[in-house]
């Protein structure tokens, strides 16, 4: 007589549940750090925005021929106090220049960009420098993302 046997066995069910519950284990981790992740890239995102409008900002007053430190107006009313053929690094320059959302990005007197919803804003942040003189550029400094 044979038997004929249909579905698994619970030794088989048992092997799979274990088989599920290790690469979770594995692969939570990688996951629970998304906020954090998202933070990183939006500080990052921001910076190459800094970086980006502080060189547009430099080739429209030199193409228009303007002093070092003359104010620039940039899509028709937003104007632009520049230092050195750049922005510069007190309010009204490269946060002028620069369009972000006050809610989750904000400055200190020394132009430092924050992720407001950071546990640790100052160690989220970046430090942006108007140019020193007329022959050197402006500086966009190397994101912190410890506090992140």
């Amino acid at each position: 007589m044979t038997k004929q046997t249909r579905g698994f066995t619970l030794i088989e069910l048992i092997v799979v549940i274990l088989i599920l519950g290790i690469l979770a284990a594995i692969a939570a981790p990688k996951f629970i750090d998304l906020p954090s992740q998202a933070r990183i890239a939006a500080l990052n995102g921001l910076r190459a925005a800094v970086s980006s409008a502080a060189t547009l900002a430099n080739a429209l007053t030199v193409a228009q021929g303007n002093a070092a430190n003359a104010s620039i107006t940039i899509e028709g009313n937003q104007t632009v106090l520049m230092t050195n053929y750049y922005p510069s690094s007190s309010g009204g320059g490269i946060d002028a220049a620069v369009r972000f959302d006050p809610a989750t990005f904000n400055t200190t007197g020394t132009m430092t960009f924050q992720v407001t919803a950071a546990p640790s804003p100052a160690f989220c942040a970046f430090l942006y420098t108007a140019a020193p003189n007329t022959t050197q550029p402006a500086s966009v400094g190397t994101a912190v993302t410890t506090g992140c």
